[in-house]
């Protein structure tokens, strides 16, 4: 690795970092000054490097972050009101979130919590301006009995522990992750971080039904020992504690939203809301030694 690919990989670590920090504190009030400051950089430096790597400003960024974010617990959790929520996604006042999430979606926060209540039966459909996937309400809900046949389920509610991550950020398509895991991988092997206790796990940041694909971030994660700090190639982060309905899943490749789709019509049937933890796989064999090269996970979605 040449001089110049190592320093994009300790800007792009510093760069998660700093991405990782907004989404921790989009409720409050964000300064320019400490975002810069959990990444190293100087304010003047880190606006233009945060734009260049990641295609948006950081006022664009955090804004679009905040949408995508009350847009989800519009989805999701069905006993917050809409000033609620838009406090929640750290917008100052109704009338800012408003027009914010109407110029992202092409329509109002109320139409799309309307379209995306509680009557299961009803099919709703929502396309932003962006052109994102149109989804319904029966995605999440319906055709259960199906997947239970394809599936062995076994879904509990329990405390998850603490994790000390290793992580690599994979931004784009979940079907290109392959390559991503395999770096992971090896680092952890050349490092001897690597195991029998080690756990392979995936963290979404975003929901594919609100976010563009090709922005939608992934933490492709390891455990590891409390001391690492991370490195120019592999970040360090905490999974915390909490509450979570945890599915364990045996599943084909191509069988893995549909095990997503189960666990969230699981957690709205049983009379829970969704939690503001991390949304994360833990992965429990290599599928390539599986008799029919299944994957055993944990699918972890936080609840309250």
């Amino acid at each position: 690795m040449n001089k110049k690919e190592k320093l994009r990989k300790e800007y792009t670590q510093r760069i998660n970092a700093a991405m990782d920090y907004i989404n921790e504190n989009l409720c409050g009030k964000i300064r320019l000054e400490d975002i810069a400051k959990s990444a190293y950089f100087s304010p003047f430096h880190f606006h233009r490097i945060f734009s260049a790597l990641v295609g948006e400003t950081v006022n664009e960024f955090i804004n679009r972050s905040r949408v995508e974010k009350a847009a989800s617990s519009l989805i999701r959790n069905y006993d917050y009101s809409i000033s609620e929520i838009a406090e929640r996604s750290g917008f100052n006042s109704p009338s800012s979130f408003s027009r914010a999430f109407k110029k992202y979606y092409g329509m109002s926060a109320t139409e799309m919590q309307d379209m995306t209540s509680s009557q299961y039966s009803k099919i709703c459909k929502v396309d932003s301006k962006n052109g994102k996937t149109a989804f319904t309400i029966e995605d999440y809900i319906c055709n259960v009995n199906k997947i239970l046949k394809n599936m062995n389920v076994n879904v509990e509610v329990k405390e998850m522990p603490e994790f000390k991550l290793a992580y690599i950020r994979h931004i784009g398509e979940y079907s290109k992750m392959a390559p991503v895991y395999e770096n992971l991988m090896n680092w952890g092997k050349i490092n001897g971080v690597l195991n029998k206790e080690t756990k392979a796990i995936a963290i979404y940041h975003d929901d594919p039904k609100v976010t563009e694909i090709n922005k939608v971030r992934t933490s492709v994660c390891i455990t590891c020992d409390q001391s690492f700090k991370g490195d120019r190639e592999i970040g360090s982060m905490t999974l915390k504690a909490g509450k979570y309905a945890v599915g364990r899943v045996e599943i084909k490749q191509e069988e893995f939203e549909e095990a997503w789709t189960y666990m969230h019509a699981w957690t709205l049937e049983n009379g829970f809301n969704c939690g503001d933890g991390e949304y994360y796989e833990i992965y429990n064999n290599n599928f390539k030694e599986h008799p029919e090269g299944k994957h055993i996970v944990d699918i972890c979605i936080p609840v309250k």
